[in-house]
């Protein structure tokens, strides 16, 4: 008789088995290569600094050069793969909807001169309030998100930004792609709840729902505190002279005295927040204007109604002073159950960040020194379906802990406690790959011969306008008042 465990075992290890024989086949070219590539890096002791100390772990079983002809010359069918990783469980929030989330991580490459199609990206310095602008690829990635204190993500599609590229449009594109592939692989059904997309303050909400309205999408972003929206435009009395109104009054995130009475108030009281108070607003939109992203909209600008949250908590886990949040739903009439499900969904958007400090210190993404940017592709998709194997694995790991962690239960593993196991798992589902031919190195370039062909140099790209494609003019000097942005 099969128990519950070994059964629940059983369906894991088909799961992980599954995707590995559809990872190997989306690997058109030189796919053994790639496919002991990606377990080298799920079974290397410590994280992944360099390329050549893969070759020498026991699971790659061909040589370095191998290795560096894989990345160089293999093909790999991303489409194929984008279907593999959402074909496989995915995980829901409490209410059973998918929630998403999407964010841009960059894979800087300052001192990469021979490498194309680099971008001023933005980051974060050490000093307080410091932004730096450094050269790299920046690449958006969307995930499903757990419920509860999870550090997991399910990632399922990442797309590079090309010079030029608007970051609202490609974002869009990307997400009704995911959302069609969801579709296709029954994850959502007539009758279900919304998709709902999670995105932080670096995003047009408005601009993001107006481009997804025709699917089951729902969009939750947050919004900078100087933001200004507006209310329903008042009813156009018989008589009155002039055109109907479109906007009604404003609704000043820093002006507590044009908030008026939310429509929704709740109160919670949370372990890691303290008590957390949110208030809503519903019906509230901003004001559009032709430009910008809008510039090219032939029709009459549309209004988009949403729902605006304010949330405060007691606490930070930092220690820091805790400020307000602002956050805009698409959704209009919300209950209290719908605003609070709402603030803790955009809390669990964090969890992107655990899965790109995972990717990058510790799988290796942004470790290696590659030069065209379709390498980085390459690369990037196989670390992607590193990260996937060790998520589809959680139910298969023993917790291999050091002798100062805490005992974890099993399904409360990270992703790193579960990388140090996969080298045992691997030994029990196998792989696709066949052994490695005997050959011989190639003669190489003669001892003492320069290289004759040197790599041509690229210019760095700036940040561009997305309709002109021409640099934006920067401010000379900056105001000491700065007024509330008044349209979107």
């Amino acid at each position: 008789m099969i128990s519950v465990h070994d059964a629940g075992a059983a369906g894991v290890s088909g799961d992980l088995t599954h995707f590995r024989q559809e990872f190997h086949r989306s690997l058109s070219k030189r796919p053994d290569a790639l496919f002991e590539l990606v377990d080298a890096v799920l079974c290397a002791d410590g994280p992944v600094r360099s390329l050549p100390e893969l070759s020498l772990v026991g699971e790659h079983r061909r040589g370095h050069g191998g290795l560096y002809a894989g990345l160089a010359r293999g093909r790999l069918d991303a489409d194929r793969l984008r279907g593999a990783l959402v074909a496989g469980p995915l995980p829901r929030a409490a209410d059973g909807r998918l929630v998403l989330a999407v964010d841009i991580t960059c894979w800087l490459r300052p001192e990469a001169h021979t490498s194309p199609q680099r971008i001023l990206c933005h980051t974060y310095g050490r000093g307080k309030d410091t932004h730096i602008m450094v050269p790299g690829w920046p690449y958006s990635v969307v995930v499903a998100l757990e419920t509860g204190r999870s550090s997991w993500t399910a990632p399922l599609d990442a797309v590079r930004l090309a010079p030029g590229d608007d970051a609202a449009t490609v974002t869009a594109q990307q997400v009704r792609q995911v959302v069609s592939r969801l579709l296709e692989a029954n994850h959502w059904r007539p009758g279900d709840p919304e998709i709902l997309l999670v995105a932080d303050a670096g995003y047009d909400g408005p601009r993001l729902a107006f481009l997804l309205h025709d699917l089951p999408v729902i969009v939750l972003v947050r919004m900078r505190s100087d933001r200004v929206l507006r209310r329903p435009a008042p009813a156009h009395l018989p008589g009155t002279r002039g055109r109907p109104r479109r906007h009604g009054d404003e609704f000043v995130f820093g002006d507590p005295a044009t908030w008026g009475q939310p429509d929704v108030t709740t109160r919670t009281d949370t372990r890691l927040y303290g008590p957390a108070l949110a208030r809503a607003w519903n019906r509230l939109h901003p004001r559009l204007t032709r430009r910008t992203t809008w510039a090219t909209h032939i029709e009459k600008l549309p209004i988009i109604e949403g729902t605006v949250i304010r949330l405060e908590v007691g606490r930070l886990p930092s220690g820091a002073v805790p400020k307000p949040v602002w956050l805009w739903h698409s959704g209009i009439d919300l209950n209290p159950v719908m605003v609070d499900l709402l603030w803790q969904a955009f809390l669990r958007r964090f969890d992107i960040e655990h899965t790109f400090r995972m990717l990058k210190q510790t799988l290796g993404w942004t470790s290696p020194k590659l030069r065209t940017p379709e390498q980085g592709d390459r690369w990037t998709w196989l670390i992607l379906a590193a990260y996937t194997q060790l998520r589809l694995a959680r139910g298969l790991a023993a917790d291999l802990r050091r002798p100062w962690e805490k005992t974890t239960r099993p399904d409360r593993l990270t992703p790193a406690r579960v990388r140090r196991g996969f080298r045992h798992i691997r030994t029990t589902i196998g792989s696709p790959t066949t052994a490695p031919k005997p050959t011989r190195p190639g003669p190489g370039r003669p001892a003492g011969r320069p290289n004759q062909r040197p790599a041509p140099r690229h210019d760095v790209h700036t940040v561009t306008s997305p309709d002109t494609h021409q640099p934006r003019k920067r401010k000379t000097t900056k105001s000491t008042t700065p007024r509330p942005r008044r349209t979107g």
